[in-house]
């Protein structure tokens, strides 16, 4: 009877446990819904305000008027790594903060390496390590608002201008559904020049650039990267979500699981306990009825 209280314990336990999934499911979904509208919404405007921005980046003179895609000798590198603040969604952090130590250990080796931790995770990772961390953003996911990324992406912004950093790499997971979210290390600083044959044909067009190509450069370059910058966030925000729906909703099921297999072998230990007892009865009867 112990072991068929200590089964019936358990079986409240687990069911208690997919109640609490249960409900963290229908929250992420509800999360979800609006974060995915956001990052739908937002990025086909940043893929071509990007588009515009490598080309004129790409031109024969684009490399050397626009501060931000000056190439350097790369020395310094600030790592921009974009996790969650909570857990409970499966490999979403984990992966971020591999990829990152990948790049510092393959791609950056020998280089001197600062983090700008964004999300509770990514910081409490990094400042275990002995790299240099910035850590006045970490907090960003509490509001999740255009104004405190343009801060953020600000400050980067400055310090590759004012040489602090020769290269600046985002590291996040970009959204794809809601079960699928790839990370994605994007090389935010320099601006990067446009490679492909799609490209080598887009930099090849005409562009009539109105009211100059001085005042696109002085306002849509910086303001395309702040968005590029939102748009990182918006990404893993929504992949955050996307990832903790598919977590519960696998714990869920294992519960259900686990709970079908607690059931099955309470009764069975039930069946065996009653049987043990009217065992014990006829064996009683029988005693009483030879004496």
């Amino acid at each position: 009877m112990a072991n068929l209280k200590e089964v019936k314990e358990r079986i409240n336990s687990v069911s208690s446990t997919q109640q609490i999934t249960k409900a963290m499911k229908m929250v992420a979904a509800a999360k979800l819904r609006r974060a995915q509208d956001k990052i739908t919404q937002m990025r086909p405007y940043s893929q071509k305000l990007s588009a515009i921005l490598n080309n004129i980046s790409s031109g024969a003179e684009g490399s050397t008027d626009i501060i931000y895609a000056r190439e350097r000798p790369v020395s310094k590198v600030l790592i921009v790594a974009i996790t969650s603040d909570k857990g409970l969604c499966g490999a979403f952090n984990s992966n971020i903060l591999k990829a990152s130590m990948l790049s510092i250990q393959e791609k950056y080796e020998g280089k001197q390496v600062t983090i700008m931790p964004i999300g509770k995770k990514a910081f409490d990772f990094f400042k275990k390590k002995d790299f240099p961390i910035i850590s006045d953003h970490y907090q960003l996911f509490e509001d999740v608002s255009f104004e405190p990324v343009k801060k953020a992406a600000e400050e980067v912004m400055n310090a590759f201008v004012n040489g602090t950093y020769d290269q600046v790499q985002l590291v996040y997971n970009e959204f794809k559904n809601v079960a699928t979210q790839l990370v994605v290390q994007e090389q935010f600083l320099p601006i990067a020049k446009l490679e492909s044959e799609e490209g080598a044909n887009q930099s090849s067009q005409e562009y009539i650039v109105e009211p100059s190509r001085e005042y696109i450069i002085k306002e849509l370059v910086p303001n395309s990267l702040k968005i590029q910058f939102y748009k990182a966030i918006l990404d893993s925000n929504a992949s955050e979500h996307g990832a903790r729906m598919t977590a519960m909703s696998k714990a869920t099921d294992n519960a259900a699981e686990l709970l079908k297999e607690l059931k099955l072998v309470y009764n069975r230990t039930r069946q065996a306990a009653i049987t043990n007892e009217i065992l014990e009865i006829v064996a009683g009867a029988n005693a009483l009825e030879g004496n």
